[in-house]
């Protein structure tokens, strides 16, 4: 799930290099540094599309994803349905050799079209994995097909508003602010009946949660094979972010400016002896410590149609925060399924799992901030197989 690698990354290059490019002089520099055409689906989403499949298809493909890979790929050969594949290509074998976070992010895909349906008066029943139910791992099968009929019953959801709005908020959250109970409680609301929402603000335990969560980052970080995997799926600079407008992107004019100087590339982000990865580590544990509350799914086992439930709830919970200002960051390293890992999702278990049990599939920190840029997408038609 692509998480807070984003912020780290871009604050790990800029940090140690922003007093040079202050010097260099690049201030006119940096109003063309935004990565436009790979932010342009946020801003065509709805539009243009005489097909209710690809009007829905074009908000489903706004979905939070790990690492932001968009393993989403769709087959419009059949008139009213749509047929859902993963994309193998993109998959995070380290970091989720189970392929258990991709399948989440596909499931917040489901999700939101069928939200982007109903507001157009389309019923879309979805069926997980109709030609059968992979294994330990995804398949080329179908994960799901998803039926549209045109039905007066159809009500809009009101969180289709709230689509566009959305967020996965990686900056440091305002300490001075707490989040209400009332505000907590509303996005704990989006229990289902598969997935479970919770949420605490309770002091002890956000403490302990800031620690753990730390040091789950730190294990990724640490790990040489899982952290090669983020540095080999960064986007350094404008032109690679627009060429490729998926993984981490690392953007802006310092980074930028940096990157066309030789100073900032994947060599030096993947040194643990370098300054900047240094200074990097420290800001994202400031990032981590700033968490004010926390929110996690839990679902009772562990099968593949669980997995798509908590991606529907978790991006369900994304968008009921978003409407009350609410700002939600995954914080998951801890859940993955990596061997040095175990020691750290074992405890996480013990502390959120509680006497049910069950198994948790997400964990987000929430707190207030200013609402980022939007996350890099490829256009729609990139994702379509047959239209």
């Amino acid at each position: 799930m692509a998480v807070s690698r984003r912020s780290f990354i871009r604050i790990a290059g800029s940090s140690a290099v922003i007093l040079a490019a202050g010097a260099a002089g690049i201030g006119g520099f940096a109003v063309t540094r935004a990565p436009e055409a790979a932010r342009r689906p946020w801003q065509v989403a709805g539009q243009g599309y005489a097909d209710p499949r690809m009007r829905a298809l074009s908000y489903a493909i706004l979905a939070p994803n790990p690492h932001n890979r968009q393993p989403w790929l769709v087959d419009l050969a059949q008139a009213d349905t749509v047929m859902l594949y993963c994309d193998r290509t993109r998959l995070l074998p380290e970091t989720d050799p189970f392929n258990r976070q991709i399948l989440i992010g596909l499931g917040c895909f489901l999700e939101l079209l069928a939200i982007a349906a109903a507001q157009d008066g389309y019923q879309a029943t979805i069926v997980p994995f109709p030609d059968g139910v992979p294994g330990t791992q995804l398949d080329d099968r179908p994960v799901a097909r998803i039926d549209f009929r045109r039905s007066d019953l159809v009500k809009p959801d009101p969180l289709f508003a709230q689509i566009l709005n959305r967020r996965s908020n990686k900056k440091p959250y305002d300490t001075s602010l707490t989040v209400p109970a009332a505000e907590l409680a509303a996005i704990a609301a989006t229990t289902g009946p598969t997935a479970t929402v919770r949420t605490t603000a309770d002091a002890d335990m956000v403490r302990e949660l800031r620690a753990l969560t730390w040091q789950a980052h730190e294990t990724e970080v640490m790990t040489p094979r899982t952290y090669m995997e983020s540095v080999r799926l960064m986007r350094i600079g404008k032109a690679e972010i627009d060429a490729s407008p998926d993984g981490i992107d690392i953007g802006g004019a310092f980074p930028d400016a940096m990157n066309l100087l030789g100073v900032l590339n994947r060599e030096t982000i993947a040194d643990p002896a370098s300054t900047a990865f240094e200074q990097g580590m420290a800001m994202y544990r400031d990032i981590m410590g700033s968490a004010m509350a926390y929110v996690w799914i839990t679902t009772k086992g562990n099968s593949r149609t669980e997995q798509l439930a908590a991606g529907r709830a978790w991006v369900r919970l994304n968008l009921v925060a978003t409407g009350r200002g609410v700002a939600v960051h995954p914080v998951s390293q801890a859940l993955q399924e990596f061997d040095e890992m175990s020691g750290l999702f074992d405890r996480l278990h013990a502390l959120l799992a509680g006497e049910d049990g069950g198994r948790i599939q997400m964990l987000g920190r929430l707190g207030y901030a200013a609402r980022p840029e939007p996350s890099l997408r490829w256009p729609l038609a990139t994702r379509v197989k047959t239209a």
